[in-house]
Order: C-alpha cells, then structure tokens, then sequence
C-alpha cells in the first residue's frame, strides 16, 4: 500500500508543474485521494462486500467530487488533475499511467447488464469535460481531447476531438508535446 502511495506521489510530481512537493501532494491533491479511497472501496467489493464498498465510494464522492465505481478496474499511476466532476462506471476499464483531467465521465449508454463502460489502453490523457460513453475502447496512447464525446472504437495512437469525436492518428500532428510525450488535451477545444 506505501509503495503504492509513493508510486503515485512521483507519477504526479512527474507530470504536474504546479506540484512543489510529496507532502503537498499526499495531504491537498483530491484526484489522488478519490483513486487511493477507490481501491480501498474496490478491494471491499473484490471481498463480497458490496455495501460497504459503495458507502466507501459515495463517502470519498463527497469528500473530493471524484465518484469511481467500486467495482471499475483502474490501472497504475492513474492521475485526475483537479479532481472535481469525474465520473467513471462501474464496468469501465483504464490502463496504467492514465491521466484524466476534471469533468470527464467514463460512462455507459445502456441500462442493461454486463459491459457497458468504457475501456481505456495505457499512457492515455483525457481532456477537461470530455465523455467517453458505453462499451468501447480507446487505444493506448491516445489522447481525448477537451470536450470531446467519444461514442466509438479508437485505435491506439489517436487523437480524438469533436463531438461525436473523430479519431486521427496522434502522430505527425504538429500539436506540442510536454516533457513525457503527452499532448495537451485543451489545445483542441
């Protein structure tokens, strides 16, 4: 669990300017408190205790504004910047080194059973207020724009903007790239 914390804590100072220090990140970032509440909610739904895994869930909602199902299966070194107005569902996948930005809503576009939510690859970035909806899957190293409403399948290395989004290769754009490759979400409200 410490090592985990640590993990995260240098995923953030890695890929955050505004974040001055391990301390800093541990006691004031909301994002990283809604993922470390989450798996504490998710090992008690792994455990049959579904009830209690929810009042968890819903207990952190209310502390960060960041609402993650219990029973969602989130990678490593997964960062939400800012915090305030993530949704992400109960069927929704997301790989390693994984980067979402406020408001965006891993959600489902149907009422029936099984998988419903979306699936998200690895080193993605998801821009603010986008919407990544119902049982699809987004490539590794994509990048979702801000804004953006994702409704269909993307391959990996992609670039998704509009609304519906419509998927280009990331590569040969001549959007800017940060220190780890990332893209910046926002250039392409």
């Amino acid at each position: 669990m410490f090592a985990r914390t640590r993990e995260d804590i240098a995923a953030v100072r890695r890929r955050d300017p505004a974040a001055r220090g391990s301390f800093e990140i541990w006691l004031t970032y909301s994002g990283m408190h809604a993922v470390w509440g989450y798996r504490f909610a998710h090992w008690l739904w792994t455990a049959r205790a579904y009830f209690l895994a929810r009042v968890v869930s819903q207990y952190v909602r209310f502390l960060t504004g960041v609402e993650i199902h219990p029973a969602a299966q989130i990678g490593r070194r997964v960062i939400i910047d800012h915090g305030s107005g993530v949704v992400i569902g109960e069927t929704a996948i997301v790989g390693d080194d994984v980067l979402i930005y406020h408001g965006v809503t891993l959600g489902g576009t149907s009422s029936e059973g099984g998988k419903r939510h979306p699936t998200l690859g690895s080193d993605i970035v998801v821009g603010a207020g986008a919407a990544v909806l119902g049982d699809i899957t987004v490539g590794s190293g994509s990048v979702v724009g801000a804004g953006a409403v994702v409704v269909a399948d993307a391959p990996a290395d992609s670039l998704l903007v509009g609304a519906p989004a419509v998927a280009r290769p990331k590569r040969g754009t001549k959007a800017p790239l940060d220190d780890f490759g990332y893209t910046d979400p926002a250039i392409y409200i």
